[in-house]
């Protein structure tokens, strides 16, 4: 019989032994490298550490870097993704038109490009392009946002940066549902892109001229907590309603708390896992499994009615 050192001895090499072999399975399976746009945005954050999370699951090494909106940036790193051998990249684009070249070097160089989240302006290089549907989301949360106001006032929108397809979709998703109502007046719109600070300097500036507007519907939950700042410092909050888009952990506290009226949900959780399981199964088979390139994921409303479903970042129950 074995003495209780000596199992234990064995079990700590058998389970050295399935460590390494663990390891050698990612190393066997390669590399993904994952590029998003500021992790330092919990959206972003969430999609950079979702689509890293599954592809360590899968088996593969897996590194995050951000390009923070910047494409020479970008171009950097999808140069290292190739000098380093990676078998797909999962890429959020720093701009609809500048990311292109980055991405068509990298098929050239035989890698799959997997995009999420915003879209480039060309179709056929990337194997997929993965994205919330933001003319639903847009008119979803701008039917939510008139309703809450009655349908009539004056009100200010904030705009995402005319780089990104997501936040001309979104203000046209707004424009068409709320041109419905003749008694909503768009008194000033400015582009803060998709930035907290942005926002509320853009909102300060804008109040000075529009100091009796009833509402503010904003591109992303973002500009939209920068606007509820500036209206708090001009003591306006309780007469302004603010809605937002996104779904962030910061979004949905504002909710909670009556400060911002909604925020739409963006799939971002669902959508940056799918990517790496496609580019599994794309390294694994040649072959995609979709029907199209582009995959539009539905958003989803959060209100005060069902913030508490709100389970995990970007992710509600059911």
């Amino acid at each position: 019989m074995f003495s209780i050192k000596k199992k234990l001895a064995l079990t700590a090499i058998a389970g050295a032994s399935m460590m390494l072999s663990g390891v050698t399975a990612a190393q066997e399976k390669g590399l993904i490298s994952i590029i998003v746009n500021d992790m330092s945005n919990p959206y972003w954050q969430t999609e950079g550490t979702i689509a890293e999370r599954t592809a360590r699951e899968l088996g593969y090494e897996a590194n995050v870097s951000s390009h923070v909106g910047d494409t020479n940036t970008e171009s950097n790193q999808v140069d290292t993704a190739i000098t380093n051998g990676a078998d797909a990249i999962i890429l959020d684009p720093a701009n609809a038109d500048g990311s292109i070249g980055a991405v068509r070097r990298a098929v050239d160089a035989g890698i799959p490009v997997f995009i999420i989240n915003a879209e480039i302006n060309q179709q056929g290089l990337a194997q997929a392009q993965l994205v919330s549907n933001n003319a639903q989301g847009a008119a979803l949360g701008a039917q939510e946002w008139a309703r809450q106001l009655g349908g009539e006032g004056s009100y200010i929108e904030l705009q995402g940066p005319p780089s990104d397809n997501n936040a001309a979709t979104r203000s046209n998703g707004f424009d068409t549902v709320l041109s419905q109502y003749p008694d909503l007046t768009l008194a000033a719109s400015d582009i803060a892109n998709w930035d907290r600070t942005e926002g509320r300097n853009k909102m300060q500036s804008m109040l000075r001229s529009n100091p009796d507007i009833r509402g503010v519907i904003s591109g992303n939950d973002e500009m939209a907590l920068g606007a509820i700042v500036a209206l708090k410092q001009e003591g306006l909050l309780d007469d302004v309603l603010v809605g937002g888009f996104d779904g962030s952990p910061d979004a949905v506290d504002a909710v909670r708390a009556g400060e911002l009226a909604y925020t739409v949900l963006q799939p971002v959780a669902v959508f940056a896992q799918a990517s790496v399981e496609i580019a599994d199964r794309y390294i694994e088979t040649g072959e995609t499994g979709l029907d199209s390139e582009k995959q539009l994921y539905d958003c989803i409303l959060i209100t005060p009615d069902n913030v508490d479903a709100y389970i995990s970042p970007f992710v509600l129950e059911g």
